[in-house]
């Protein structure tokens, strides 16, 4: 395989990963307001998910992808999909105007994430079954 499938694969699922990234906090911001990060909160945790589903089936072998499809998948897509310099930023913010959110935010994302990552591991071993 040609090396120039690995930069075009990463720059392609980047562009829909932002892109993706963008709607989906365009949308929870039009249905549940800008009040509370919710569409970040949410991108993260799929993403999270995400990320140890993919690692999950590829590294049990449930599933037999193209290193360029994983890069793709991984670094690409999901690189630009979630958006931890924004959580970041979201929660200086929310320290700003509320201690109590600016934790539940700040403390509540990282712990979910981690939880979903292994969700999403211990999903890809039951879909090996």
């Amino acid at each position: 395989m040609n090396d120039w499938w690995i930069p075009l694969g990463i720059s392609l699922g980047a562009i829909a990963g932002a892109l993706s990234r963008h709607y989906i906090q365009v949308w929870c911001g039009e249905t549940w307001g800008m009040a509370f990060p919710w569409g970040i909160l949410g991108i993260n945790l799929t993403g999270c998910w995400l990320m140890g589903l993919i690692f999950g089936l590829t590294s049990q072998r449930s599933i037999v992808i193209s290193p360029a499809l994983y890069t793709t998948l991984t670094t690409g897509f999901l690189g630009a999909y979630t958006t931890f310099s924004t959580y970041g930023l979201d929660t200086i913010k929310l320290l700003e105007k509320n201690l109590g959110w600016a934790l539940a935010y700040g403390c509540g994302s990282a712990l979910a994430g981690i939880l979903n990552v292994r969700l999403g591991i211990i999903m890809a071993a039951w879909f090996a079954q």
